[in-house]
């Protein structure tokens, strides 16, 4: 896939944020990606920078052996879609998330996604990833 070099750009600021922030569920390191004026779609947590940061720390207390295995990234304009598996632990099948990020300079700005549990067992042959 060829991305303009801002699309790159706004891929490797995702990736990053990802490595640094929310595989480790690191709320302390978001203020390095993370606009503290953030607009959060996601209806578990508020919006802004800060409750972002709580929801993470209060995450990573419960699961502080989460897996975030990022199966595939897209990039659109000022848009990066995510398509990753989250296991809470060992055993856990876990959630499908796609995660919407949109990106201004150099800052995600804006944040939606959709979560789907990953069943035992499926009539479908077909995995989510």
């Amino acid at each position: 896939m060829s991305y303009s070099a801002q699309e790159q750009r706004n891929l490797d600021l995702v990736q990053a944020m990802f490595e640094q922030v929310l595989i480790p569920m690191d709320g302390d390191a978001a203020d390095r990606f993370i606009a503290a004026d953030y607009i959060q779609h996601n209806q578990w947590v508020d919006t802004g920078l800060e409750p972002l940061k709580a929801f993470l720390r209060k995450v990573r207390g419960e699961n502080p052996d989460a897996v975030h295995d990022i199966k595939r990234r897209f990039a659109d304009g000022d848009h990066v879609i995510v398509h990753y598996h989250v296991r809470r632990w060992a055993g856990d099948t876990g959630f499908a998330v796609m995660d919407i990020f949109r990106v201004e300079g150099e800052t995600i700005v804006e944040h939606w996604d959709v979560v789907q549990d990953v069943p035992a067992d499926s009539p479908n042959p077909h995995s989510p990833f």
